[in-house]
C-alpha cells in the first residue's frame, strides 16, 4: 500500500491546488490511496476578516464528482484537518456531525486565538512558556473532544520557534501524558513529510517522540505529505515507511469511517 494521508488542495485557504489535478498527479506517481485533509480553524483568522473554513459542502461535491472519476484508479477517502482550540471544540464537533468522514487530523495552530507562523503566541513569552503552553492546549483539547483519527505533526511548534528546537526532556512528561491519552482512546499520530520541506533537523514529529510512542504501546501511524502543492505530493513518503520500520513499528494505517486498518511496512 502507498498512500498520502495529508493532502490540501483548493479547498484550503492556503492552497489552489485543484483537486483533479491532485488525482491525475497522484496516479502518475503510483499512489495507491489518497485522504484529502483540507483546512479548517475557527476563531482567529475569521477575527481577522479572512475566511477561516473550508466550504464544506463545496469540498464534499467535489469529492464526490472526482471519486466518480478514478473510481478505478485509486481509493479517496475524505478527510480535514481540524485546528482545535479549547474555545472552538463545539463548532468543530457541529462541523463532524453534519459530515461522514473517512478520517480527522487533529492539530493546534493557534492558542489564544494567536498564530504561531506570525509569531503572536510567541511574542512576550519565554521559550519555555510557548513551547509548554503548545502541548497543553493540545492536551486540554483532547480530554474534552474524541472525533479525531491522529494527532498531526505533533511538534509543529519548532518550525516556527526563532530561539532554535526546545529540548525534548523540559517537555517530554507533558508529551508522554498526550501520547498515552491517544493511546488510550484508540488514536494516532502522523509522521508529516513537511519537515524536509522545512529543513528541520529532525522528522515530525521527532525521533523521540516516535521511540517514546512506540515505548508506551501506540502503534497507529499515518503518514502524509502536508500537500499544498504538486511538488509535495508524496514528497519522501515511501522513506518514511522505511525508517519507521528501522525504529520497529509494523504497520502504517489507512482509515475508513474513522476505523483505521494496518498495512505491513517496508522492511
Amino acid at each position: 500500500m502507498f498512500a498520502d494521508y495529508h493532502v490540501h488542495t483548493e479547498f484550503s485557504d492556503d492552497s489552489d491546488y485543484k483537486m483533479q489535478d491532485c488525482l491525475n498527479h497522484a496516479v502518475e506517481l503510483g499512489l495507491e490511496e489518497i485522504c484529502f485533509t483540507e483546512h479548517t480553524d475557527f476563531g482567529v483568522k475569521g477575527n481577522a476578516g479572512q475566511d477561516p473554513n473550508c466550504p464544506t459542502e463545496k469540498y464534499f461535491a467535489e469529492f464526490e464528482r472526482c471519486k466518480k472519476i478514478f473510481a478505478d484508479k485509486i481509493k479517496i477517502k475524505f478527510g480535514m484537518e481540524f485546528g482545535v482550540q479549547t474555545g472552538t471544540v463545539a463548532e468543530f464537533q457541529k462541523l463532524f456531525n453534519d459530515y461522514a468522514f473517512d478520517f480527522i487530523i487533529l492539530s493546534c495552530h493557534q492558542v489564544d486565538n494567536l498564530e504561531f507562523h506570525l509569531q503572536d503566541y510567541q511574542r512576550g513569552k519565554t521559550q519555555q512558556e510557548y513551547n509548554e503552553g503548545y502541548y497543553k492546549e493540545i492536551y486540554s483539547v483532547m480530554k474534552i473532544f474524541d472525533d479525531w483519527s491522529i494527532l498531526g505533526h505533533l511538534d509543529m511548534i519548532k518550525r516556527y520557534d526563532l530561539q532554535g528546537e526546545y529540548p525534548f526532556e523540559k517537555v517530554r512528561d507533558i508529551i508522554a501524558e498526550i501520547l498515552k491519552l491517544a493511546i488510550k482512546k484508540d488514536k494516532g499520530i502522523e509522521v508529516n513529510t513537511s519537515c524536509f520541506r522545512y529543513k528541520l533537523s529532525d522528522l515530525t514529529p521527532s525521533h523521540d517522540i516516535l521511540n517514546l510512542y512506540k515505548d508506551l504501546g501506540g502503534e497507529i501511524l499515518t503518514v502524509g505529505s502536508d500537500t499544498h502543492e504538486e511538488s509535495h505530493l508524496a514528497f519522501k513518503i515511501k522513506d518514511i515507511y522505511a525508517e519507521l520500520s528501522r525504529l520497529g513499528f509494523k504497520h502504517f494505517y489507512t482509515f475508513d469511517k474513522m476505523k483505521p486498518t494496518g498495512h505491513n511496512l517496508i522492511s
